[in-house]
């Protein structure tokens, strides 16, 4: 853990092989939210707008850029007129919202970040999206003007999805402008797998209705009038080829009662006449609009958070969307935002108590409230699995609650980097979807220790190696992982050689890891954490292994013998004997040596030979390890090397092995 003032700016040796995502779930031992050290470094921290002091647990502070002129009231850090928003990514360009307008960084080196351009637009909140070539952009405020003029006496007034041309980040320029009833708090870009000639977007208007005189159609009749401009989601359709003819194409009712097809179908009142905590719900969770969606094309699928609910979307045709399920909770405020899991076997929807601006985070806030929920998904049906809170206590002075985070690609976990306003940045491990874990954190000290400014983190998302954050009143901010007993260096690596195009949050794609040695060192390291027996010096005579032994530096003067469904981990040790493992969990053997034959046979997790020598035949069979190839790679065998009937059949990570004997079947190009 770190402490410092600045503001800009394992115990177990790490070799692996792979393990399938499914073992692992299985074998990582659940603990409980809130673990921190004692006392916790972020407690007591002192404050300022630039020169706040700053805490670290396995994250570094890369870099910080304050807010370029034209984005900030110097006299009023958090004037809402230029509060920083949401993030988006591009190429080598990071994209950050503002109440004002956006500013474009380039990235491509993460650590000295460059402001490209600053645009002025003002109009709020300013949420930012990029598809290719064009940047989308929030505006619900009705200042907003559709020329982008600052002027709010004069022009036309605008409150929809404006759309830029960024083929030169020096020069946006905007191409159209989409005018919803409700102007757009957030939106959400959609692909159709089947469709590349064009992108939607799910716009989420949260603002009061606009009269028709700003916008032909426009109503605010009850749930029962005619065609109520509440209740529902509008969709726009953007042909790429031409976005200056993006428009409107849908208004789904996502909320109807299906039975009887009234549109105000969901939560229409609160729980109770006031929050848990006594005081007013603040926002109020009743549903009549989606404050933030989250799509998966690849999966169909998209989460709601919807003010009084969360819900779940089928969006195999993107421009008609249909619920599927919904949840209520009667400690949620105000349904806020959702992250779905990379196998989609889970959501994490966020509450926005106090609605950002409020101090949720104090000792006397229940872990409940103003948190993360955990939803298993089930044949499309959500199980409500756990909670998971910041796990430190902030002052009366920093408006904290959870905000917006998104996945960090470590194989085989599900690790969430998370704003919390001035609750700072945290790393929630939810693999286990029961007992979600910090495992890192940033934060810094109150804007003003004396008084409530409005400022934190917007936005803190992972793109292509780095944290970024999108600090409302400081600006822009890099971090980078440090390697703990919680996320190994070969598991940060095995992240960063995620590369992507671009990034949007709120729309996830699928991600896939190539074979690596740091995917394999990670899973490695992920099946050490469980082991139920260690041998880190010498055993004599035969060793029989059943659960999972792990032999770290250890010398075994005898046979090795794994039972069906044990696991063996050997790294840098010695066997003076064969070894053999019929119907093993998994076998891995890295910077070993072996003094007899190697015999692998029906392993049904992972097999790995990695830089090991073996004086004798190695025979590796009839192994199923679901997408997780065994690996045979960089080691030397005195034998033949023969493989078969392995369902992936091996590889050698492009590290040839050393085989004095014959290499046949699946393995005879692996020498």
């Amino acid at each position: 853990m770190q402490r410092s003032h600045r503001t800009s700016g394992g115990k177990r040796r790490l070799l692996g092989a792979a393990a399938t995502a499914a073992l692992l779930i299985a074998l990582l031992p659940g603990t409980a939210s809130g673990q921190t050290s004692d006392p916790d470094p972020r407690i007591g921290l002192g404050g300022g707008w630039l020169d706040a002091q700053s805490a670290s647990g396995n994250l570094d502070l890369l870099a910080h850029r304050d807010k370029p002129a034209g984005m900030v009231n110097p006299a009023n850090p958090g004037d809402f007129g230029f509060v920083s928003s949401d993030l988006a990514f591009g190429g080598n360009h990071a994209f950050v919202g503002n109440y004002n307008g956006f500013n474009i960084y380039d990235i491509s080196q993460p650590a000295n970040p460059t402001l490209v351009t600053s645009v002025v637009c003002p109009g709020g909140q300013g949420d930012v999206s990029v598809f290719g070539n064009l940047l989308f952009m929030s505006v619900e405020e009705t200042r907003g003007r559709l020329d982008c003029g600052t002027d709010v006496t004069t022009g036309t007034r605008f409150q929809g999805v404006r759309v830029f041309d960024i083929s030169d980040v020096t020069k946006p320029v905007q191409v159209a402008a989409v005018q919803t009833c409700r102007g757009s708090h957030t939106h959400t870009l959609v692909t159709d797998p089947d469709d590349k000639a064009n992108v939607y977007v799910y716009v989420s208007g949260t603002a009061g209705v606009r009269p028709a005189t700003t916008m032909a159609g426009c109503n605010n009749t009850p749930a029962a009038g005619d065609n109520p401009a509440r209740w529902r989601i509008d969709v726009i359709k953007v042909p790429l080829a031409a976005p200056q003819q993006a428009a409107v194409v849908n208004n789904p009712r996502l909320f109807a009662d299906p039975q009887t097809g009234a549109v105000d179908g969901l939560q229409n009142t609160p729980p109770a006449p006031t929050h848990p905590s006594g005081g007013s719900w603040s926002p109020s969770p009743v549903t009549d609009a989606c404050h933030d969606i989250t799509a998966y094309p690849e999966l169909g699928l998209a989460a709601g958070a919807c003010e009084g609910n969360g819900i779940l979307i089928d969006i195999s045709d993107p421009a008609n969307p249909v619920r599927i399920d919904e949840v209520s909770d009667p400690n949620f405020a105000y349904w806020h935002s959702a992250t779905i899991s990379n196998d989609g076997k889970k959501v994490v929807f966020t509450d926005e108590w106090g609605g950002g601006t409020g101090p949720r985070c104090r000792e006397t806030d229940q872990p409940q409230w103003g948190a993360n929920a955990i939803f298993d998904i089930v044949d499309r049906k959500m199980h409500f699995a756990s909670y998971y809170k910041l796990p430190v206590p902030q002052t009366l002075q920093e408006n904290c609650v959870a905000h917006n985070g998104s996945l960090i690609p470590v194989p085989g976990r599900d690790i969430l980097v998370q704003a919390w306003y001035q609750g700072g940045i945290s790393l929630m491990d939810f693999t286990d979807s029961a007992h979600p874990r910090e495992i890192g954190y940033f934060d810094r000290g109150p804007i003003n220790p004396a008084a409530s400014v409005l400022g934190g983190f917007w936005s803190a998302y992972w793109y292509n190696g780095q944290v970024y954050g999108s600090e409302i009143a400081r600006g822009f901010d890099v971090l980078g992982l440090k390697p703990s007993e919680h996320l190994t260096a070969a598991e940060i690596q095995a992240a960063r050689e995620v590369q992507v195009p671009q990034l949007n949050a709120q729309s996830q794609t699928k991600i896939d890891w190539a074979p690596s040695f740091a995917v394999a060192r990670a899973r490695f390291d992920q099946l050490a954490r469980t082991c139920t027996t260690s041998i880190t010096n010498r055993h004599n005579g035969p060793l029989t292994v059943s659960g999972v032994t792990c032999l770290d530096g250890a010398t075994v003067s005898g046979p090795v013998t794994v039972r069906p469904g044990g696991s063996l981990l050997a790294i840098d040790s010695s066997i003076s004997g064969p070894v053999s493992a019929a119907n093993a969990a998994a076998v891995h053997l890295y910077g070993s040596t072996v003094r007899g034959p190697v015999s692998i046979t029906g392993t049904r997790g992972s097999a790995a030979i990695v830089k090991s020598e073996v004086s004798g035949p190695v025979v590796l069979t009839g192994s199923g390890t679901g997408s997780v190839e065994p690996i045979v790679a960089d080691s030397t065998v005195r034998g033949p090397l023969s493989c078969s009937g392995n369902a992936p059949a091996p590889i050698n990570l492009g590290a040839a092995n050393r085989v004095s004997g014959p290499a046949t079947g699946q393995c005879a190009n692996l020498d």
